[in-house]
């Protein structure tokens, strides 16, 4: 029987030269992910947690969401579109908060390899750096990181 393709499987590290550019599909940050985040990480300051405070004294007058939800669904695109099979380390990052996030915004990632190679110390692995842009519906850039991974490269056989 003929072998089918598997899609959605990760990109390798020799398919990502520098200046490959490429963006993900978008996702809308709903009040349901709000909440189950701020519960889940414990980040429960009341600029996430009390309408009150923020209708009567904070100057954000929307339901802002963390920087650290909008971080962690960005690397779910990414991981969805692009890291399946083939990442293999998240190894460091700067990371720059832009701007606000709120509920019932939709975001997406533009990503651009700034760096490929071959790793020295991994046989059949390569490493990663990319330029991440986490951009709103309307255009508006809200967080840029730029993680280095350890990526499989084509040669590395299942094991």
């Amino acid at each position: 029987m003929a072998e089918i393709e598997t899609v959605g499987l990760g990109i390798h590290w020799e398919d990502l030269p520098v200046g490959r550019r490429f963006k993900t599909i978008g996702r809308t940050i709903t009040e349901a992910d709000l909440v189950a985040f701020v519960n889940c990480t414990g980040m429960v300051e009341v600029l996430f947690t009390n309408t009150e405070f923020l209708r009567t004294e904070s100057a954000i007058k929307q339901r802002v969401v963390p920087g650290a939800l909008v971080y962690t669904f960005a690397e779910g695109l990414l991981v969805q579109a692009t890291m399946q099979h083939t990442g293999f380390a998240f190894l460091n990052m700067e990371l720059d908060i832009k701007g606000p996030t709120f509920v019932n915004d939709t975001i997406h990632v533009e990503c651009e390899v700034m760096e490929c190679r071959e790793s020295g110390k991994r046989p059949g692995m390569g490493l990663v750096r990319t330029r991440n842009r986490v951009v709103k519906q309307d255009g508006t850039e809200v967080l840029v990181y730029t993680p280095l991974r350890m990526v499989k490269g084509r040669s590395l056989k299942k094991g």
